[in-house]
């Protein structure tokens, strides 16, 4: 009689901690994160977030080499294929950039560019304060790299070692002994005309 109780007191058990694991599984899926609704284990664990960048990169250089007059061509060489290029305003190029660092809580950067056109000239040029080239380089958030740098380069003395390494753990292999070419094998496939075929 012991044994059959002490079996059921074990499957008690064990359903009551199958019931407390679901339960915890369940309120997991809860907890959420505020900012982007996303699960995160009680703030354990956090989803890896990319930086996002949109559109055209337009940096104070570029804009500082338009010029009016340049035509539709020498524009788009200096600016690059504009991202919105209406067909209702033709003599118009819109250039919209827009930057956000993922697991910031920074506001998202957006800069607009917009070009206008008379016939094939450029006219005016509308543009939001833009950063140079080195000032947006250091705007991108740079993660810091974890762990030992590794050496890419062998030194002198690693590849000597290497060498040894090698020559004491090889076995040595005897030279096998000069043979004579080996010799032509003889042709035995049919001839592809008869020799009716060819006299023809």
């Amino acid at each position: 009689m012991l044994p059959i109780q002490r079996s059921a007191v074990a499957r008690r058990a064990s359903a009551a901690l199958t019931l407390v694991l679901v339960l915890g599984l369940s309120a997991c899926g809860t907890l959420r994160d505020a900012a982007t609704g996303m699960s995160t284990l009680g703030g354990l664990i956090k989803p890896y977030k990319i930086d996002v960048v949109q559109g055209n990169v337009i940096t104070k250089e570029q804009v500082s080499a338009l010029k009016t007059g340049m035509t539709r061509v020498q524009t788009r060489d200096v600016l690059g294929t504009p991202l919105l290029q209406s067909v209702f305003h033709a003599n118009r190029w819109d250039y919209v950039f827009t930057y956000r660092r993922g697991g910031s809580s920074e506001a998202e950067q957006t800069r607009k560019l917009t070009v206008f056109f008379e016939g094939n000239n450029l006219v005016r040029v509308e543009a939001d304060d833009m950063p140079t080239e080195s000032e947006f380089v250091a705007s991108l958030v740079v993660r810091p790299v974890t762990g030992k740098e590794r050496v890419m380069e062998a030194s002198e003395a690693s590849l000597k070692a290497f060498d040894e390494s090698n020559r004491k753990g090889a076995p040595q292999a005897t030279p096998e002994p000069a043979s004579a070419p080996a010799a032509a094998p003889a042709n035995s496939y049919p001839p592809l005309e008869s020799a009716t075929g060819a006299a023809r």
